[in-house]
Order: structure tokens, then sequence, then C-alpha cells
């Protein structure tokens, strides 16, 4: 009765953490598309300057300044660097995003950018959404979980009762 009961509480549990999943992954997206917006913001006037000099190409416009003869324009280039490839890294994580939620899961467990899922983490807001996919999500975790301990009971028993053996009697 203990075993059962503590079943249950850990299949509602395993619920309530799966139908918060898609809203992680919500939050995650909305804080995506903050900090991408932000690094083309500043990234802007940069791009105006190699659209006129280089053709469009940013790579060029940060190669004259680490190849100046300048220090105040070498110096520029590290920080330059950095929002140029926060900003493509940014723009890479978003089409990695573009998926059913699943392959969002899978990526974000995976792949995801770690600084920005903690962020995420830290400002979540739970909420227990009725939506197909929260419930969907929610059901699926479930189910996991509870599977797994199962498994895990039946390997434990096997253990500590040996294996079967088959007594045939005539």
């Amino acid at each position: 009765m203990i075993y059962r009961t503590l079943l249950v509480l850990i299949a509602a549990a395993a619920l309530l953490l799966g139908v918060q999943l898609p809203g992680f992954v919500s939050q995650y997206e909305q804080r995506l598309d903050a900090h991408l917006s932000e690094a083309g913001v500043h990234l802007r006037g940069y791009q105006e300057i190699a659209d006129r000099f280089f053709g469009g190409s940013l790579a060029a416009l940060l190669a004259k300044h680490e190849q100046s003869p300048d220090p105040v324009f070498r110096a520029e280039a590290k920080p330059l660097r950095q929002l140029f490839e926060r900003f493509q890294h940014f723009s890479e994580e978003k089409q990695a995003l573009e998926t059913a939620l699943p392959g969002k899961l899978l990526h974000l467990a995976r792949r995801g950018d770690r600084d920005l899922i903690g962020e995420t983490w830290r400002n979540f807001s739970y909420a227990v959404p009725l939506d197909a996919a929260a419930l969907t999500t929610g059901f699926v975790v479930m189910l996991g979980v509870v599977s797994l301990i199962e498994l895990a009971r039946l390997g434990l028993r096997r253990l500590i009762r040996g294996p079967r053996r088959l007594e045939l009697k005539f």
C-alpha cells in the first residue's frame, strides 16, 4: 500500500513537471528573441557601415578593424567580434528551435544555450496550462517516470530472488 501511494505521488509530480515543459520552452524562446533583438540593435550601426564599405560583410569589417594599424580600431575589434558572434549564436539557436515541441525539448536538453536555460529557469513563472501540448507532455513524462520505476522494481526483484528456474514435473 505504501508503494502504490508513493507511486501515485511520484506520478502526480511527474505530471505537474511535464505540463511545465511547454511553458518553459515558450519562455526560453521569448528570452532568446529578446537577446537576439538586442544584439541586432547593437549590431545595426556596424551593419550599415559594412553595407556601405564592404558589400554588407560584417566579417570584412571585422577583419579591417583587426588589421588596422590604429590601436583604437584593433581594440574595438574584440567587442565587435563578440557582438557579432553573439548575434550569430542566437540566430542559430532560433533556427534550431524551428521544430515541433519534442524536437525543441531534445535540442534544449542536448545543445541548448546553458546560460539562457539558467536565466529562463531563474525567472520561470509556473503555470498549469490546460492545453493539448501541456497535457500530452505531462502524461508522457508521467508515463515515462512510472515505467522507469516499475522496470527498476522488477530488476531489483530479479536480483534479490535470482533467476527463476523452470521445473518440469512428470
